[in-house]
């Protein structure tokens, strides 16, 4: 394991100009995130220097398996906070090959709303709430719970510290770092008022970039409770009473 994680931890900068690029997109359900990776020949700072990309849409729910070619368009780009050095994280949009944004390309329309000229003089700031839950993997049942059963009553857990209070409170600080580290303007955590169960906030940002900002947070936090081996649930009422 000591070696796995030697490589994982490598500087490519150090070795190669080459750097890699996870292009970030959002699934057929439209809370589901997707990514894939390439590799490119170097640095990148802005997304309308790097390539547009395809995957198979009919793996994603977004195209028919006749025509499941589905062209990802990069938009925004953040620095890759688990590759580190020039490696980059690319949120993307979705379009056929014709050019047209799928049904699920919800951004396209957005992105025309906000770069209007009398709504661009507006500068509308948004600050976003995300709450989430942490899952035992094996169970799907909130971390901090009983197993099957139900914690206390809502009062002790809200903003609280202690061991028998506070609920993955590792993976929480993790994900604050990590965005902070990727150039998302995320403005704070706290944990909620049931047991396993966090909020994180973004914002204030302006226009689409929020939107952007959001996905790629969610999309951090994927991955790093993919590493904890914890299952991240962002329904605001996972378990039905």
């Amino acid at each position: 394991m000591a070696l796995l994680s030697d490589l994982l931890n490598l500087n490519l900068s150090d070795y190669t100009d080459k750097i890699i690029a996870e292009y970030i997109w959002v699934g057929g359900s439209g809370m589901d995130i997707r990514s894939k990776a390439r590799t490119l020949s170097g640095p990148v700072t802005d997304p309308s220097e790097l390539p547009k990309w395809n995957y198979d849409g009919s793996s994603t729910g977004q195209a028919p398996g006749k025509d499941s070619e589905v062209i990802l368009y990069p938009q925004a780009i953040f620095k890759d906070p688990f590759r580190r050095g020039n490696n980059i994280l690319v949120m993307c949009d979705c379009y056929t090959p014709q050019g047209d944004p799928i049904p699920t390309n919800k951004r396209n329309n957005a992105a025309k709303i906000f770069s209007h000229p009398n709504v661009a003089a507006e500068e509308p700031w948004y600050g976003l709430e995300q709450e989430y839950t942490l899952l035992q993997k094996d169970v799907k049942w909130p971390l901090g719970w009983p197993v099957g059963g139900f914690p206390g009553p809502q009062g002790p857990y809200y903003c609280a510290a202690g061991a028998d209070k506070a609920f993955g409170r590792d993976i929480v600080d993790a994900h604050y770092k990590a965005c902070l580290y990727a150039g998302i303007n995320i403005s704070g955590i706290n944990g909620e008022v049931m047991p396993g169960q966090w909020e994180f906030q973004v914002g204030p940002s302006v226009g689409i970039a929020a939107s952007d900002q959001l996905w790629v947070a969610r999309y951090i936090l994927e991955r790093i409770t993919e590493i904890a081996g914890v299952v991240l649930s962002f329904d605001p009422k996972p378990i039905q009473h």
